[in-house]
């Protein structure tokens, strides 16, 4: 969606995006008056050509932490203020859908497209999920919905030295809170994240996605289209399949199904 390069104590960010660029200048400002740690610009301009626009932040510098002394407690925090931030603060002409229609939830229609690569075990497992939560986009144009970051989970939080910074906005979109729990809900069991993060992350949030039934149904459907996707890649690129095999463990039910690999 986007490349990112370093010049010194700036990032450069390319995107090709799907609304004006301005606006994720703009975003930037209103969570940062919200008390969201996000990067900073370093420029109130945006440079575009050949459909392509440029944006320049202030680098943020990640310090060494592991497990325990990441502060999860405090990113839960800041994603609860995003919670409350209401639709019309945010820019005019940011895109901000529903969270039902990103593609890659389109469970049914991506699972056709690779079936024959899976065996009938994984298969089988894969179905079951996307059947034991059918209707999970109920959610549209109820009171539940709520703005969220879109995409919460490790990869996505700079560790610095004045506390973590949420960045990657890109799938900012409207949806229960539990979408903002759902991913860092199954981090520590499927993707080998250390144990208790997702419990400091509900702590600092105030409420927990665990028994939550939307919570719990973004959780699983993450998971499947994490698989689904991570297979539609390894039907062009060799490299990406011994992850998609790997993945498909979890699904035949397997006890000691290895944890799964983010690259």
């Amino acid at each position: 969606m986007n490349a990112i390069y370093r010049c010194g104590d700036v990032v450069l960010r390319v995107a090709m995006p799907n609304g004006p660029a301005s606006a994720s200048l703009e975003l930037a400002q209103t969570l940062a008056d919200a008390g969201i740690r996000v990067a900073s610009a370093v420029r109130d301009d945006v440079v575009e050509a050949e459909g392509y626009a440029v944006t320049a932040w202030r680098y943020v510098e990640a310090v060494d932490v592991i497990g325990a002394s990441a502060n999860w407690e405090a990113v839960g925090e800041m994603v609860e203020r995003v919670h409350e931030i209401g639709r019309h603060r945010l820019p005019h002409e940011l895109p901000v859908p529903y969270a039902n229609e990103f593609p890659w939830w389109r469970h049914g229609a991506l699972l056709e497209e690779v079936r024959h690569e899976l065996d009938p075990g994984a298969e089988a497992g894969l179905r079951a999920a996307i059947e034991r939560h059918r209707g999970w986009d109920d959610f549209v144009s109820s009171g539940d919905v709520v703005v969220c970051h879109g995409d919460v989970h490790p990869g996505n939080v700079i560790m610095s030295v004045d506390g973590p910074v949420v960045i990657d906005w890109d799938l900012l979109c409207l949806a229960p809170r539990g979408w903002d729990h759902s991913a860092l809900m199954t981090w520590s069991e499927r993707w080998g994240g250390p144990i208790g993060l997702y419990e400091s992350f509900a702590a600092g949030a105030g409420w927990t996605g665990v028994g939550d039934r939307h919570a719990e149904a973004f959780a699983e459907l993450r998971l499947v289209s994490a698989t689904l996707m991570r297979w539609k890649v390894a039907m062009v690129d060799p490299a990406a399949r011994p992850e998609a095999v790997r993945r498909l463990a979890y699904w035949r039910g397997e006890p000691d199904a290895p944890a799964w690999r983010a690259q």
